[in-house]
């Protein structure tokens, strides 16, 4: 037991130590759970993924560390987890919450041994769990009364612009970004970046252009200058765009650091302004990077742009231009002069269409014989399927409905209404006289009363 959970390197001498000092198995597991709980976090700052798990679970299984260790384990594994086996690791948290609070509170000792750092991030974890969760409600509790516990804390205020990004409210937390940047200057810079974040995924291009040129740290990096250019074109404001492009070329003109950023930002202003018809602006950063850096892309974009500006300025640039090789031979003038390409005549005209119908035969399908079905005689084969033998059989020609026979009988009267013809025949005889005489009224009436019933029918 002791040797699989006390794998690593560190453990094991740890075991070899205790075990010559005479302690006791339980005691050495116990002594030696902190570290196991440190190299498995090593293991995965290492990027050994499937080792640091593995060793998490099985020291919270073991459950031989201090609350402290469990606390810091339980963390570290949701971590790696992500956002695979929610549930799971919302149980793992209610380990180390308070059982007679209602809402998630870490217990009292645990609130006493871990430092502020922790604690923020365990509570950082339930909520970002109760949020994959879709248990929007609780995590809005608990987002309420993480305000109180970390009043000096910008994590409540992230935590709660979280919640309101999944209820679609990206405007809200916006405003609620903005107003803990100007509360707390001096941890803006993660505040800011979240609202840009949020701005710029909610289509407020403004609004996250805005929030970054207020991090005073990245603001002129190239990466930070380009967002914000391509947020200000997204927004329709150029002029704003070249303002931030100006004034990144200015601060890192006087700025004083070794790695200067210069020839990258000032061929993309020249390239911005030019594709925004500002010619001269363009063709003057273009003139400074050739002068500063000798840069042969420069000299050919100076070219191209003074062109447009100042025809003799861009010929006396172009003669620094390398000439192409063979293009010696090549005479402009009489290039320009000429008509253009001439149809081509005779036997060399036959060749080549004779090679682009050799192109096209080769691209044609191969035709396919048809596939008969079994005992098919393509001599005989018999009269033409019916075209329509697919069709539903009312859209079908040869189709005709079912005419309604309109001679039924019609009864009136309501249900089980009974007729005097109905009574008479079902009335008893009394004697043989009556039966004989109702036989014989019977065959004198019948062939009449017939007759009429069917010039009645006829009629109708």
């Amino acid at each position: 037991m002791q040797n699989s959970f006390c794998s690593l390197p560190g453990d094991i001498i740890g075991q070899e130590t205790l075990t010559d000092d005479g302690f006791a198995d339980e005691d050495i597991e116990n002594e030696l759970g902190p570290i196991s709980v440190q190299l498995a976090y090593v293991q995965q700052v290492l990027g050994q993924t499937q080792e640091s798990s593995s060793s998490y679970v099985d020291i919270i299984k073991r459950n031989v560390v201090d609350e402290s260790s469990l606390a810091v384990t339980v963390n570290n594994l949701i971590a790696l987890k992500g956002s695979k086996d929610v549930s799971d690791g919302l149980r793992k948290l209610d380990r180390l919450k308070d059982q007679d609070s209602q809402i998630f509170k870490l217990s009292q000792a645990l609130d006493a041994k871990l430092s502020q750092k922790h604690k923020e991030a365990i509570y950082a974890k339930r909520v970002l769990l109760l949020l994959h969760a879709n248990k929007i409600d609780q995590a809005r509790e608990l987002c309420a009364a993480l305000t109180g516990l970390f009043p000096e804390s910008v994590m409540p205020t992230l935590l709660q612009a979280a919640v309101l990004v999944r209820e679609n409210k990206a405007a809200k937390a916006e405003e609620l970004l903005g107003q803990c940047a100007e509360k707390f200057p001096e941890k803006s810079k993660l505040v800011l970046l979240a609202r840009a974040q949020i701005a710029a995924s909610a289509t407020h291009p403004q609004v996250a252009a805005e929030s970054l040129s207020q991090i005073t740290d990245i603001q002129h990096f190239p990466a930070t200058v380009a967002t914000i250019v391509a947020l200000k074109e997204r927004a329709g404001d150029n002029a704003g765009a070249a303002a931030v492009l100006d004034s990144s070329i200015k601060w890192w003109s006087n700025s004083m650091i070794e790695t200067n950023k210069l020839s990258i930002l000032m061929p993309e202003a020249a390239s911005f302004k030019l594709r925004h018809g500002q010619e001269e602006e363009a063709s003057r950063l273009y003139e400074e990077i050739v002068k500063k850096h000798k840069s042969t892309d420069a000299l050919v974009g100076l070219v191209t742009t003074l062109a447009c500006v100042n025809v003799e300025k861009a010929e006396t640039y172009e003669k620094q231009l390398k000439p192409l090789p063979g293009l010696k031979a090549v005479d402009v003038d009489n290039l320009e002069k000429t008509s253009g390409a001439k149809p081509m005549e005779g036997a060399a005209a036959s060749a080549m269409q004779e090679e682009v119908k050799s192109k096209e035969k080769a691209k044609r399908k191969r035709k396919r014989k048809p596939k008969y079905p079994k005992g098919f005689d393509l001599a005989n084969p018999g009269p033409p399927p019916d075209p329509e033998r697919w069709l539903p059989r009312r859209e079908m020609s040869s189709y005709r409905p079912k005419r309604k026979d309109k001679r039924a009988a019609q009864i009136r009267g309501s249900q089980g209404a009974v007729t005097k013809q109905d009574k008479q025949e079902t009335a008893p005889s009394t004697s043989k006289s009556s039966q004989a005489t109702n036989k014989s009224a019977g065959a004198d009436h019948s062939k009449p009363a017939s007759s009429k019933a069917s010039k009645k029918k006829s009629r109708r």
